[in-house]
Formats: C-alpha cells, structure tokens, sequence
C-alpha cells in the first residue's frame, strides 16, 4: 500500500529513511510552534488558538504536499509572513487581525486559482533574479532586526535604535536581553556543528537558563515591567481556544477598511509568498535530486496547489501564511524522496498540540535568537547578487530592496521599493530588452499605491 502511493522503490528509499527524514524535518522547523504564537500574539490574537491553528494548518498542508505532489516538503506559518502580518499589516497600517487573516485567505483562493495555470510560474519568471534574491535577503535582516527588539538588545532612542543598557533593570529586561545573547550563540554554535535541530535545542535551552535564573533569584518576576514568571504551569491544552480564530476573517467590517489599501496588503502576501514558495521549492528539489535534466520540478503545480490550499485552510483557522519551509532541506538531506517524509512530519505537527501549553509559555527572549538565526540564513543569499560595474542597474534596486525592508520596517516596501527602482533605472539607462512586461505593470501598481495611500 505505502509503496504504491509513494514509489519508494522508484527513488531508491525505503520506509524507515523516509520516517527518520520526516522526524529531522520537523526537529528543525518546529521551533515555529514556539515563534509564531509569540509574533501573532502581538496583534491581539490569542496564542494558544495560534499554536493549534498552526499546527492544524502545517498538518494539512504537509499532507497535502504528500499525497498530492508526493514530495518531501513540509509546510507551516512562514517565517517573515507572520512578521509581516504581525508588524506591518497590523501594526503600521493598524488594520485589526481579523482583516490580516481575510487578506491572506483571499490571497490562498487566488493562489489555488493561479496553481492550476501557468500563471504563477509566468510571475515568478518576470522578476528579475536580483530582486527574487534581494527579497530573501531583506526579509531576513527584517526579521533579524524584529528579533533583537523582542530580545530587548535593540530600544528606542534619540538615534531612533541603540544597544540596551544591560545593567539598567538587570533583574528583569535586563537578565533577559543577556539570556538571548547566550541563545543566540548557543543555536549559532549547534547549527555550524550540524546538529538535528540546533534552532528548538537553542530555545529550550534559552528558556531554561532563564527559568534556574529565576529560581537562583537572578531574574525576579515582574508584571508591570513586562517580565513574567518563566516556570510553565503543565495543563491540558484548551483545544476551545481554537474558536477564539476560526472563522474570524469572514467577521470583517470594511467600513474601517480602505479597498485600495486592502488589495495591495494582497498583493503584498501574494508577492512574498510567491518567492518564497517558489525559491524554496527549487531550492529544497535541487538538493533532493528531484529535478528533471531541464532543471524543472516536474510536480511542481500539485506542490503549489497544496501550498495554496494550506494558506487558504491555515487563514481559516486563525494563523498566517502557510507556506514550503526551507528547513524540508534537512529532511532532504537526511534521505528523504518521497511523500511519506512529508506525512511523517505532517503526524507530528498534529501531535505537537497536546504540548501546546508549554510550547506558549516560552518566553520572547527565548525564541528571538530563532528569529535573529533565520535572519542569517535568509541573508545568506545576498552573496548571489552580483554587484560589478556591468549589473549596477540590477545590484542597486536590490540593494534598495535590501534597506528598506528593515529601515522602514516594512516588507511591501521593500519589495515596492526594488520593482520600482529596478523599471525606472533600466529604462532610463538603456536596457529596455531587461526589462519584462510584466515589470511595468507591477511598477505602476505600486506608485498607484504610493498616490493614493
């Protein structure tokens, strides 16, 4: 049975590399079970319902990825959607999350709709690979930066950011930001080492320090400041909370919605899931040895028609966009060929709710060095860009990109930013042929935005 569904003989696997794969898979990603409530939660949504519309979401959409594309790929709420969900759509533009969750929710229905054209390749295909890359690179400094501010390591001042004061308030923010930093090198060195889930290993080891902290009276608990208790109380997970989302983009009021500014928040989650979707899929497939001698996926639709069905299904239930993890590399790497890597991790993730009430307990400082790693990892890609003389007119829109993502705190800006300036210095410069037409109609669209916001 298993082997007529997945054709592990075909790939030259079996059912116990294919289980071990599926655990590495999720070792590795499942510090966003940790992550996500924390960033979500800053828009009033309630973490425990996020936890288990995480992890509902991840499950179906990994299973779909297996049965239906019967690849190894596993998905949950994207790291870098989520904080721009959290920080941007909810926070700079003030929009309720009710209104973030229908936005994505529209954004999956148009994704299913576009998985079953060539649509979405022909998008993919228009933006140049300097901006394709500048994106992740971006995205990661973003994040990066949004986990040094939930590390208490970056505060407000008269430059507009600058190194906290570690001895000011030193039992409570101050104790933490140090935790974090230890963290950071605690996951930083497991990772360059290799081993299966440096990133969730670093949080719990994080939380810890912090909760002998606590009990050897270094960190004293203290609500006003915004320092709690570190000590988990074990109970049953409130599996009620979970009604406390469901279902909520549908309960929307658009008088306090602007309709432009509501289609390009869309067009803004369309975009960054785009990429990433895409770039994760090539990426992770090229390290499996799945692509064909053209260098194509040849499953690559049934994989986006299930990365659009998650994010339809995830917004439904109360978390942001679901999307293909580039942490599947590792479960790739550790044999995985077929969909049973991906089912194996997609059982996990629905298991993974039971634990629900201590994965909530985590403290901010112990999950922002996650947040600070992955930041690295994104931007890791900035080598790719090539920045000699001959591709000035592509190297400097993706360095503008790059900036403004992190400097104004905004990933549609960022990439708005890099389409713009990319049209705008080709043309003048010349090299019309570079310049796709698909590029000018996103052009337009964003100075539209910048007009009329």
């Amino acid at each position: 049975m298993i082997e007529k569904i997945f054709k592990l003989r075909e790939r030259n696997t079996n059912v116990k590399t294919e289980i071990a794969a599926g655990l590495t898979t999720f070792m590795t990603m499942a510090y966003i079970l940790a992550v996500n409530p924390s960033v979500l939660s800053t828009t009033g949504m309630d973490a425990t319902a996020v936890l288990l519309a995480t992890c509902i979401a991840s499950f179906i959409g990994t299973a779909c990825m297996a049965f239906m594309a019967n690849l190894p790929f596993a998905l949950s709420a994207g790291m870098g959607l989520n904080a721009y969900m959290a920080y941007t759509v909810c926070g700079n533009l003030g929009y309720p999350w009710q209104v973030a969750l229908l936005a994505v929710f529209i954004e999956g229905i148009i994704f299913i709709i576009l998985s079953l054209t060539k649509v979405r390749e022909a998008i993919f295909d228009a933006i140049p690979l300097s901006l394709k890359r500048a994106v992740s690179v971006g995205i990661g400094l973003f994040i990066a930066f949004i986990g040094l501010q939930n590390a208490g390591l970056a505060v407000d001042s008269a430059t507009l950011v600058q190194l906290t004061n570690f001895r000011e308030n030193i039992h409570t923010t101050g104790i933490c930001a140090i935790l974090a930093v230890v963290g950071l090198l605690i996951m930083a060195i497991l990772y360059i080492k290799k081993i299966k889930g440096s990133i969730l290993i670093g949080i719990f080891a994080t939380w810890i320090l912090g909760i002998i902290c606590e009990l050897t009276g270094i960190y004293v608990p203290d609500p006003d400041a915004g320092a709690f208790t570190l000590i988990p109380s074990f109970h049953m997970t409130d599996f009620t909370k979970l009604g406390d989302t469901f279902g909520q983009c549908f309960n929307v009021d658009f008088d306090s919605v602007g309709v432009f500014n509501f289609i390009v928040v869309i067009f803004s989650f369309l975009f960054v899931d785009l990429f990433d979707t895409l770039g994760t899929l090539i990426g992770v497939s090229t390290k499996a040895g799945l692509l064909d001698k053209e260098g194509k996926l040849p499953a690559i639709r049934p994989a986006l028609m299930a990365d659009a069905v998650a994010t339809t299904a995830g917004a439904v239930l109360g978390t942001s966009t679901t999307t293909t993890f580039v942490e599947s590399s590792a479960g790739a790497a550790a044999g995985g060929r077929t969909g049973l890597t991906a089912l194996t991790t997609a059982v996990l993730f629905l298991v993974s709710m039971l634990l629900a009430p201590i994965f909530i307990a985590i403290p901010a400082f112990a999950t922002a060095p996650a947040l600070i790693l992955v930041g690295f990892l994104m931007f890791s890609t900035v080598s790719e860009i090539k920045v000699d003389e001959k591709n000035y007119t592509s190297a400097i829109p993706a360095y503008l990109c790059v900036i403004a993502m992190p400097l104004f705190y905004s990933i549609s800006e960022g990439i708005s930013i890099g389409v713009i300036s990319y049209v705008v210095i080709n043309l003048v410069c010349g090299k019309r042929k570079e310049i796709n037409p698909i590029m000018y109609i996103l052009a337009v669209l964003f100075i539209l935005k910048y007009i009329f916001l």
